[in-house]
This record gives C-alpha cells, sequence and structure tokens, in this order.
C-alpha cells in the first residue's frame, strides 16, 4: 500500500519549507483558496474552500511511515479532511464557520505571502503564480508590511525579481498594505 499523501496549495507548496518524499505537482477540482482568520492565529493565513467550479494547483507528497504529527503541528488550526479526487490524499483546510474574513486585527503577513508566490513561481512559473493570484478569495484583507522584519517563522530570502513579481501584483489588485 501507497504512504497517505498531504496537497499544499499555500507555503507548503514552497520546498524550502518542507522535506517531505516524493513532491508532485497537481491540480484539484472543486477547491479555491481563501484568506482566513481563526481564533487560533493572530494573522489571517490560507485555507482551501470547497468551490464546486473552482480548481487550484498545488503539490502533494508522501507522509512516510503515516507519520501525521509533524505535519499536523505545522497546520495546527486547520481539520485534516480527505481530498476526493486524489487517492490517499488529504488537504488541510478550516471548517466553515470556525474562520472569519482577514481584518486590520488579523491582516495577511507579506513575509507568509512572499514564501507562497516564491514557492509558485518555482514550481509553476509566472503563469502559475498569476494563476495562485487569481483563485486565491479575500484580497481585499489589509496586508501588513513586515518583510523588514518578518514575523512567518519559515520566511524565505526573495530574489529582486520574486519581490518585484509579488508587489506588482498586489499593486495590480489594489491591496491595502500598512507598515509593521
Amino acid at each position: 500500500m501507497s504512504p497517505p499523501r498531504f496537497f499544499g496549495y499555500g507555503s507548503l507548496v514552497n520546498r524550502a519549507t518542507q522535506d517531505y518524499p516524493n513532491i508532485r505537482q497537481e491540480r484539484i477540482k472543486g477547491w479555491a483558496r481563501a484568506w482566513r482568520h481563526t481564533e487560533l492565529r493572530e494573522v489571517a493565513f490560507l485555507t482551501a474552500i470547497r468551490s464546486p467550479f473552482s480548481e487550484i494547483d498545488g503539490l502533494s507528497a508522501d507522509v512516510p511511515d503515516a507519520d501525521w504529527a509533524t505535519l499536523d503541528t505545522r497546520e495546527f488550526a486547520y481539520d485534516r479532511v480527505a481530498l476526493d479526487g486524489l487517492s490517499n490524499t488529504v488537504i488541510y483546510e478550516i471548517p466553515e464557520g470556525k474562520h472569519s474574513a482577514a481584518s486590520h486585527a488579523h491582516p495577511i503577513l507579506l513575509s507568509y505571502l512572499d514564501v507562497v508566490v516564491q514557492g509558485y513561481l518555482n514550481e509553476f512559473g509566472e503563469a502559475g503564480a498569476v494563476l495562485f493570484f487569481a483563485t486565491t478569495h479575500g484580497w481585499d484583507a489589509p496586508i501588513l508590511n513586515d518583510r523588514n522584519a518578518p514575523r512567518y517563522p519559515r520566511h524565505q530570502t526573495l530574489s529582486t525579481f520574486e519581490t518585484e513579481f509579488v508587489d506588482d501584483a498586489l499593486a495590480a489588485l489594489e491591496c491595502t498594505i500598512t507598515g509593521a
């Protein structure tokens, strides 16, 4: 029997933030991404939301020996649920009713967004990163610019191109960026 797998659609797409084996690019149907806040975290972050006519790209990977402890600790604010369409694969989601929209009190961390977009650029190229922005809801949320003092624990250093790509995409979406 093959090992269980997870599907990552946010920071887990950035291979620099994880070291799970047998990574594959995947596209899943019936899901979208959204920026949400939950009582379990101080800031907003991505969650998968059920959306019957949507599809998102991400990475799937094996969880050796079905040892979920490390991944469940990382994804503690989510529920791990079986994913239809990919055999033996789970997705992490915050159940409906247990999250709310991001807000000024609970903004998106730019250091977190940078990690996610860097992963999409590396895995799916510019077109894939553009698609990430297009298939993610909640861009009306404020974004806290913490690049000079990153609050996201798995933050990464971006190249000039990656930084400009993120900044240009946020400008095109007319996002509100606040100071740290």
